[in-house]
């Protein structure tokens, strides 16, 4: 019980927290709009699916659909990476303020980069988002490396 106390008086900590869990709901939106243009679409991974909705030529690939999947995997290949590095980085004790701007740079690209994706905005608008945020990114796993090569 006192351990989770300090993790509550962590300013960093919950920072992280806080912008980790804007991440993990937009990734909620993500997956409800697939099932969504899924609907729309009639466009079915499973023939269950399919046949409860009109019949099995409905179990097919709608290139909207796989738009979606890919912005969501896009998601998950960049927000889990993000969770743990967050979460190791919290731990060093960096600057409140300099954390922040690290986790808000990542969570502010992110929902770009889903915004661009979902939206077909012109190029280079989705990789200047994707980008911008591997840079905290990188920023905080170079922190981690530094901060733990003594130990290796």
């Amino acid at each position: 019980r006192e351990h989770s106390l300090k993790m509550l008086e962590n300013k960093v900590f919950l920072s992280f927290t806080f912008y980790s869990t804007i991440l993990i709901l937009k990734m909620y939106v993500v997956a409800i709009i697939t099932g969504q243009v899924r609907l729309r679409k009639k466009a079915f991974a499973n023939p269950e699916d399919a046949l409860r909705n009109g019949g099995l030529q409905f179990c097919r690939q709608d290139p909207d659909v796989e738009r979606c999947r890919r912005a969501h995997r896009n998601d998950m290949e960049n927000i889990f990476p993000f969770l743990f590095l967050g979460a190791i980085y919290s731990l060093l004790d960096p600057s409140p303020a300099v954390a922040r701007i690290h986790f808000l740079i990542f969570c502010v690209g992110r929902i770009i980069h889903t915004i661009a994706y979902l939206l077909r905005l012109r190029a280079p608008t989705r990789s200047v988002a994707y980008s911008v945020a591997q840079l905290p990114c990188f920023s905080m796993a170079l922190q981690i490396l530094l901060a733990t090569t003594p130990y290796w």
